[in-house]
């Protein structure tokens, strides 16, 4: 999330950032958004009584208020630690985006990272890709590419393939921003 805003600050995504939204009051990228004069929300998931959906329709309700609808605006999710619900992605279907610390299909879900070096790849890397109703599984916009070197740990893949996150989640958003990915079936096609 940093990545991006720093990127929007500097000019090079021609976007305006309208609301970053946490279901943690604690949450780190609420003290960043901020500090990058960005409005923010809180809507705290913990304790909540009710399906997903019924959280969901609350940060609905916040996007629509911030002039994020499905018809214009863009959901990126970076450390939003929670699967959102079916609904949610239908209602901002090829709309919201996300970053997976490994090359999609390959290791999905958590520890990633951790997972690539203990199977033993050769390379893994990050993936930016829209959000459908599976974990992971939304067509794949861009991946950046990171060897696996032998005296890597799955700590210090984990920190280069962080380093190329904060490259890659900009791009995409750039590459959304300025309408050149279409979608065609499972396939992103960039112009």
């Amino acid at each position: 999330m940093e990545s991006i805003l720093k990127s929007i600050k500097r000019g090079k995504i021609p976007v305006n950032p309208a609301i970053v939204i946490s279901n943690r009051q604690d949450a780190k990228g609420i003290k960043i958004a901020q500090k990058l004069g960005v409005k923010t929300e809180v809507i705290e998931s913990k304790g909540f009584k009710g399906n997903r959906w019924d959280y969901d329709k609350k940060i609905v309700s916040v996007l629509s208020k911030n002039g994020v609808t499905p018809e214009k605006g863009l959901v990126c999710l970076a450390g939003f630690m929670r699967i959102i619900s079916p609904e949610f992605v239908k209602k901002y279907k090829n709309k919201i985006i996300n970053i997976h610390p490994a090359l999609l299909p390959s290791f999905p879900g958590l520890d990633a990272q951790k997972q690539a070096f203990e199977y033993g790849a050769k390379f893994s890397g990050c993936t930016v890709h829209f959000v459908d109703s599976g974990v992971d599984t939304g067509p794949i916009i861009l991946q950046k590419i990171v060897q696996v070197k032998n005296d890597d740990t799955a700590e210090t893949l984990a920190k280069r393939i962080l380093s190329k996150e904060h490259k890659a989640y900009p791009e995409a958003v750039k590459l959304f921003a300025e309408k050149r990915i279409k979608i065609s079936g499972r396939r992103t096609i960039i112009s």
